[in-house]
């Protein structure tokens, strides 16, 4: 009899003394072989409620930088993309392109790859971490005071900036481990970590922030201090449970070899996708700019505005981050109908459910800009940005999910143009309403028209790219029974 793989013998006696083999199927990958709709839902509920309390983490850091004054908030505004970069890089470029090298090894039934993959994986996170931190600290207040920061405004900002990115290398190894597990199909650990880090972070952050007690007041620093610690505790657990065996692959640290073609195979997803937040971030930063030249009330509206895209955008990220290991496992087992199928069930999911909430939101913006300010003049222009651009961020929702599932298909080229598209719309469109003396209120709708054309383009993008071509490992042919 000639070997079969996977497939389980078990040899039993028969009434007439004969030798009969009784061979057990292999399990089932419900990554694979379940129907989508309920299996991407599944995937997706623990990352709901680990971004929802990341949601829960700005809207309670928001608010208490709020109590520090305006000016806080106009500083939080200035350092919010940079955060926002880092995290959005770790998690869901980087991130994602850990994920689908992972998924797609494993969906060829490759674990030794896959394990192998992990490791490389925590060496770019190392070094990427490392990178932010000196870029930020020996250039961050020379690009904050870039951004229109003066006086007050960037001292506080350079003080948080210090802080948090200081320690860039812990939410960079944090969310690295998160995208191995993710790469697995194990959402529920990463989200359960996220979840207590979120809940240490808020905590943390308001009492070092506002202080508590016998703890005084730091300001600023407090509240990114805070942050670092809440990751710190999130990054030594899943470091605890990838290293101690108990999940689908384990990191090859002994013996360890830099192979090219692990970076390679990263690389060519995670290293693109980079291009997607740091454009994105990008457009942040010259719209503050732009803003700024209309005062810190302004500025202030528009920091609001940016966290309540951001706490959306984030379920968009947890249906998007849920598409990268059914569809890198998809591909990697030679299935791209069921990929593609994959990626427009998430899209069309996070298009109606983030758009229905958006419109509600621009319907109602006191709900959301009472929770961080009393300002007549922030809450007015609050109340104008997010009826603008709030129904749009349906849009960016799309753009997400279709970028998630580029990634998985690694494909990831169409979706980061059209961030390249959008930025270049914004800065056209800035550069001619400067020069016409446009309001605020004119810049709201060009950012606003800037979400249609990048989730328009990011959709078109998946249409028109070849899946099944990924460069990823071979599926492996199992011999029949002889």
């Amino acid at each position: 009899m000639s070997e079969i793989g996977v497939a389980e013998i078990a040899v039993v006696l028969n009434r007439d003394d004969s030798v009969l083999p009784r061979i057990t199927a292999p399990a089932k990958n419900p990554l694979l072989e379940g129907p989508i709709l309920p299996t991407l839902l599944r995937l997706t509920a623990p990352n709901v409620v680990a971004l929802s309390a990341g949601t829960c983490v700005a809207v309670a850091e928001t608010s208490y930088i709020g109590r520090l004054g305006t000016e806080a908030l106009a500083a939080i505004a200035l350092v919010f993309p940079f955060v926002i970069l880092t995290m959005t890089m770790s998690g869901g470029a980087m991130g994602g392109g850990v994920s689908s090298a992972i998924a797609r090894a494993l969906g060829a039934e490759d674990t030794h790859r896959a394990s192998t993959l992990a490791a490389h994986a925590l060496l770019i996170g190392g070094c990427f971490g490392l990178f932010f931190t000196v870029s930020m600290i020996v250039f961050g207040a020379t690009l904050l005071e870039a951004l229109g920061g003066r006086g007050s405004v960037l001292a506080q900002a350079v003080g948080y900036t210090e802080i948090f990115f200081g320690a860039a290398l812990i939410p960079w190894l944090m969310n690295t481990l998160a995208s191995i597990l993710r790469g697995t199909g194990n959402m529920r650990l990463p989200s359960t970590v996220i979840l207590c880090s979120a809940a240490c972070q808020i905590v943390l952050g308001g009492v070092l922030g506002l202080g508590l007690g016998p703890v005084p007041q730091f300001g600023m620093r407090g509240v990114a201090a805070g942050t670092v610690i809440a990751y710190s505790i999130g990054a030594a657990i899943m470091t605890w449970y990838v290293f101690s065996g108990r999940a689908r692959v384990n990191p090859l640290v002994r013996g360890f070899r830099v192979e090219r073609a692990m970076f390679f195979d990263i690389l060519k997803v995670g290293a693109i996708a980079c291009f997607s937040p740091l454009q994105s971030v990008l457009t942040i930063v010259i719209f503050t700019h732009m803003l700024a030249r209309f005062g810190n009330e302004v500025l202030a509206a528009y920091g609001i505005g940016a966290r309540l895209e951001f706490m959306l955008t984030s379920l968009a990220f947890a249906v998007g981050i849920a598409t990268v290991p059914m569809i890198g496992m998809a591909i990697g087992a030679g299935q791209v109908a069921r990929a593609r199928r994959t990626a427009w069930v998430a899209a069309g999911i996070a298009f109606v459910s983030i758009g229905l909430l958006g419109t509600f939101l621009a319907i109602y913006p006191d709900l959301w800009i009472s929770l961080f300010s009393d300002d007549p003049g922030v809450r007015e222009a609050g109340r104008r940005y997010l009826a603008t651009a709030a129904p749009m961020y349906a849009f960016l929702s799309l753009a997400t999910v279709t970028y998630f599932s580029s990634q998985g298909a690694a494909k990831v080229l169409g979706p980061v143009l059209a961030q390249t598209a959008r930025l270049v719309f914004i800065c056209i469109g800035g550069w001619w309403l400067i020069s016409s003396g446009a309001p605020a209120m004119s810049f709201f709708i060009l950012t606003a028209v800037s979400m249609v054309v990048l989730g328009v383009l990011s959709a078109a993008s998946v249409v028109w790219s070849k899946w099944g071509d990924s460069g990823g490992p071979v599926p492996v042919v199992r011999p029949p029974l002889s």
